[in-house]
């Protein structure tokens, strides 16, 4: 449940609300948002789809995907359940600068529960904001990412349990759970996501220079529709993706054949690989080894346009968690969903602690000469997104605009003898 406390006074003019305005002072962090998800949050057409077919699901609150998705548009009644958000105003859509800037903090661990205090004041990390015409502003824990707050507002929306009590997207408790939530190695939310650079947090006269936050918040999903900075978003997100994990791949003789091993270490997503939304990712390795130039040795050769899933391949390794519904069935969704099998790669919990893990592929009566690595990820599965193009949710362009990433730390190339090993640093 979600609290909102709204203000007493008189309400600003709507035209308040509009990120646009912000955008006079703060042009940096103005066109770094616009191009994130967040300014896309209730524009996404995979967002639209599942939020239409969450709201006609018996037992599922209607406004159960717009708490996180249009919280200002939900907070002030241009919406209920998100079916109406194309008549929506823009500036109301999203989770903009008004909203973030004006919570108070979180007031409970799931589904969108904060408090956002429409005040007039401009809520951030400075402890000495520059007084100045334009607006109110003072400092606010929530919005400093040194401060445990910080991290508990983000998980509030990004940590999801269903009706059912099902905790199915919880990135803010693997997050808790891990070596980065303390210690000398503590790193928030916004450390990753939001992370400091020099510069002046308003292009203002008398506004002095700063360590101030990049506003493109990278995570794993992007634009599948025209929108601003699309390429750079993805290109933030590349580079996020390329550090994330640690590979080792070795070739080892064994009983007349060779056997691949590979060891993945998830050591900088700060949270589980993959996370959020991590049942509707799609997650694998693709393995490829020769003897010569005949290929002896595919697993996890996907095509552009199928799905991971079609494969249907024994020693397919899938990284993502795989949700269940009550009938067995792979969960398309998350409203359906009553179990959920968490395959991905863990976050450190310990400095020092193993926390690895290593599959391996046997080549019976063939003596490997080359073998070629990657670990591949989709943000939303075609799987899941082909049987929304079959009920009209969405369109075919939509689903060709997913992207494949490839980890680029993970992506090894092995030529030597058996028994040797590339790879394993970073």
């Amino acid at each position: 449940m979600i609290l909102w406390l709204l203000a007493c006074d008189p309400t600003p003019e709507v035209t308040d609300l509009d990120p646009a305005t912000c955008a006079a002072c703060h042009p940096a962090q103005y066109q770094e948002w616009e191009g994130s998800m967040h300014a896309h949050a209730a524009d996404d057409p995979v967002f639209l789809a599942l939020n239409e077919k969450a709201v006609a699901t018996e037992g599922v609150p209607e406004d159960f995907c717009v708490r996180c998705h249009a919280p200002v548009a939900l907070a002030l009644g241009e919406t209920q359940d998100g079916l109406n958000l194309e008549s929506v105003p823009q500036s109301m859509k999203g989770v903009g600068c008004t909203f973030c800037h004006q919570l108070e903090g979180s007031t409970g661990p799931a589904n969108g529960a904060v408090s956002w205090v429409w005040d007039g004041v401009m809520r951030g990390a400075l402890d000495d904001p520059l007084k100045n015409d334009a607006h109110k502003n003072a400092y606010g824990a929530a919005l400093d990412r040194d401060a445990p707050e910080s991290s508990q507002v983000c998980g509030s929306c990004h940590d999801v349990v269903l009706p059912s009590g099902l905790h199915l997207e919880q990135s803010y408790v693997e997050w808790d759970a891990s070596v980065f939530y303390e210690g000398l190695s503590r790193q928030s939310c916004g450390h990753c996501h939001l992370p400091s650079r020099p510069g002046r947090a308003a292009e203002v006269d008398g506004a002095p220079s700063r360590r101030i936050h990049d506003h493109s918040m990278p995570g794993v999903d992007v634009a599948l529709v025209p929108w601003p900075d699309a390429d750079r978003q993805r290109d933030l997100i590349q580079e996020l993706l390329d550090k994330t994990l640690l590979a080792e791949l070795c070739v080892v003789p064994e009983a007349g054949g060779s056997k691949v091993i590979l060891t993945l270490e998830n050591v900088l997503a700060g949270h589980n690989f993959p996370s959020g939304a991590s049942h509707d990712r799609r997650v694998w390795v693709e393995v490829l080894g020769f003897s010569g130039s005949t290929q002896v040795l595919s697993s996890g050769e996907v095509g552009e346009e199928q799905a991971v899933l079609d494969l249907q391949q024994a020693d397919l390794v899938l990284l993502h968690d795989e949700a269940r519904t009550a009938s067995g069935d792979i969960s398309h969704g998350i409203v359906d969903a009553v179990s959920v099998s968490r395959r991905g790669l863990e976050a450190p919990r310990e400095l020092g602690l193993p926390h690895a893990r290593s599959y391996s592929w046997s080549v019976p009566g063939q003596v490997l000469e080359a073998v070629d690595v990657r670990v591949r990820m989709r943000p939303v599965g075609l799987d899941l997104l082909m049987p929304l193009v079959a009920e009209g949710l969405l369109s075919p362009a939509e689903v060709q605009a997913m992207p494949t990433f490839d980890l680029g730390s993970t992506a090894l190339h092995w030529e030597d003898e058996l028994g040797s090993c590339v790879g394993g640093q970073q």
